[in-house]
């Protein structure tokens, strides 16, 4: 699995003019699955990504996770993060997980952020969605099962 972290001020997902999903602070994810991915997968990154320290204390360190700074979660599916750019000028999305699992999988994972206490908001899987978030910092972190 390979999720693009962003720390946020506000986030929302627009699904034909209706809001699906919207936070205040906390951490927008785009969330892409690949064939081999399994629960394990999503279970590891879910650890990292509510263990994350990307919040700033008093001093401007980064030492707060979304869990401890009471943040929520935008998570949308993205399969295009699995693109392959390497050849030609259009990208393969060869290794996208089939739909069905992709949504299983991204399914599971958002229960296991929601079972670690946080609050975790959707867009509509398969859907074609406007996404909009205020990048707080920014900061921006690409996290993958397999690295």
């Amino acid at each position: 699995m390979r999720v693009v972290v962003q720390r946020c001020k506000d986030a929302k997902v627009t699904v034909d003019r209706a809001v699906t999903g919207e936070i205040g602070k906390g951490l927008m994810l785009l969330v892409g699955v690949t064939h081999e991915d399994t629960e394990k997968d999503a279970k590891y990154l879910a650890d990292k990504i509510a263990g994350l320290r990307i919040f700033e204390d008093d001093a401007g360190k980064m030492n707060y996770s979304v869990t401890e700074t009471e943040g929520a979660i935008l998570s949308v599916s993205q399969f295009t993060l699995y693109g392959d750019c390497r050849k030609g000028r259009r990208p393969n999305f060869m290794g996208a997980a089939a739909p069905a699992e992709a949504e299983r999988l991204y399914d599971y994972f958002n229960q296991e952020l929601r079972a670690r206490g946080l609050q975790v908001e959707t867009g509509v899987f398969g859907a074609m969605m406007d996404v909009s978030l205020t990048n707080w910092g920014p900061v921006t972190l690409i996290l993958d099962s397999r690295s």
